[in-house]
């Protein structure tokens, strides 16, 4: 860090890359540090989650005799409408339905944050996946969604059937939390610490260290210097390293 006579601050960013690499070592350990604090926490602290999917297939009024007499408009507003249905199986009726069917302790809001709906293109099969804590829970929601949202399709939209493509299953392994991704940002958030730490520290180190930055902060010329004895050069090397 350098200033002039108007005591501006000009930021020498070469001596702060040699000041990094120099500490490169702390910055690594730092950066460990913050790896294992996130393994830790992700480990021990955040509960596991798994998720169950079920399958339905809506079947519309079209007879199996007109389907080569079906227009392009049709097959466009049969698009839409899977779009509905997605909707439908996240309603508020199809929501209350199965909390009072599970008896569950939530609220309408809280049960549709555990489910996702989503529909592969150019077919009218809906995948209804639900994420829970207890995997069996997860698998009872998932079913009892698919059955309020099976009634509730053909009462709002009057399609011929709603059939059950696959029912939900019971997950054995956990999808989250995201372990890997977890120490990664725990690794980066502890370099990042460790580089911001220096550098402040740097930055607010206006003392003077050598005759050379008596002329580069002050800008006078040194006449001459006086050694320290050597108990005294003892006493500030080692108070250097207790810093």
């Amino acid at each position: 860090m350098e200033t002039g006579k108007n005591d501006e601050i000009e930021i020498d960013f070469r001596e702060i890359f040699v000041l990094l690499l120099s500490k490169l070592a702390v910055i690594v350990l730092i950066a460990f540090l913050g790896a294992l604090i996130a393994f830790t926490y992700t480990k021990f602290m955040i509960p596991k989650t798994y998720t169950s999917k079920t399958q339905i297939y809506v079947m519309n009024n079209t007879s199996t005799s007109d389907v080569k007499q079906v227009s392009v408009g049709e097959l466009q507003a049969s698009n839409y409408l899977t779009n509905d249905y997605r909707m439908l199986c996240k309603s508020r009726p199809v929501l209350e339905k199965v909390i009072e069917e599970l008896k569950l302790d939530m609220s309408v809001g809280g049960l549709a944050s555990k489910i996702s709906v989503s529909t592969p293109s150019d077919t009218r099969i809906i995948t209804i996946a639900v994420t829970d804590t207890d995997p069996w829970m997860a698998k009872s929601i998932a079913d009892a969604v698919r059955e309020a949202a099976k009634i509730r399709i053909v009462e709002v939209i009057g399609v011929e059937s709603v059939n059950d493509v696959e029912t939900a299953n019971v997950p054995d392994s956990p999808v989250g939390p995201n372990m890997k991704l977890n120490i990664m940002l725990g690794f980066i958030l502890g370099a990042i610490i460790a580089v911001a730490v220096i550098v402040i520290r740097y930055l607010l180190d206006d003392t003077i260290k050598t005759p050379d930055d008596v002329e580069k902060y002050i800008g006078l010329s040194v006449l001459g210097s006086i050694p320290l004895s050597e108990a005294e050069a003892r006493k500030k090397k080692k108070k250097k390293k207790s810093k």
